[in-house]
């Protein structure tokens, strides 16, 4: 299972150990573990509702 991977310069993922557009080592990147007790999850709303423009 391939893993996905975060080039820090580029700020760009890639499913390869190096980026394809300046040849950064890349690092694995993991999504946030699920909790019922979200205690960030009001913020992460909030902030995706103000990138939305609502």
């Amino acid at each position: 299972m391939a893993l996905l991977r975060y080039c820090t310069r580029c700020q760009i993922y890639t499913l390869d150990p190096a980026c394809t557009h300046c040849h950064n080592q890349t690092i694995e990147k993991y999504p946030p573990r699920f909790s019922p007790q979200d205690r960030y999850g009001a913020y992460r709303r909030k902030l995706k509702k103000l990138d939305k423009g609502e």
